[in-house]
């Protein structure tokens, strides 16, 4: 799936921004690999403990869809913080 942006001209950043704009690319980073590292623990939990399953399947199943809010969230934020909009 293409999508495509538009803008009204070239995109000029402040420092500010550019600080903001690393910062939640961090917290984002530090999300989405928390959200990796559940779905390993929980994968190994369940290989370990069997008769948990039911518990560790759920812990295993959002993440994914969490990792995912998150990674929409920071591309709503960028795409605000440029000025740009979906076609």
């Amino acid at each position: 799936m293409t999508t495509s942006l538009r803008t009204s001209g070239p995109v000029t950043l402040s420092e500010e921004q550019i600080k903001q704009l690393l910062k939640s690319l961090s917290d984002m980073r530090h999300d989405v690999t928390g959200r990796l590292s559940n779905i390993t623990a929980a994968a190994e939990l369940i290989r370990a403990r069997p008769a948990k399953i039911e518990e560790r399947l759920l812990i295993l199943l959002e993440q994914p869809h969490l990792a995912a809010e998150r990674i929409a969230t920071f591309s709503r934020e960028l795409e605000s913080m440029l000025g740009v909009a979906r076609k």
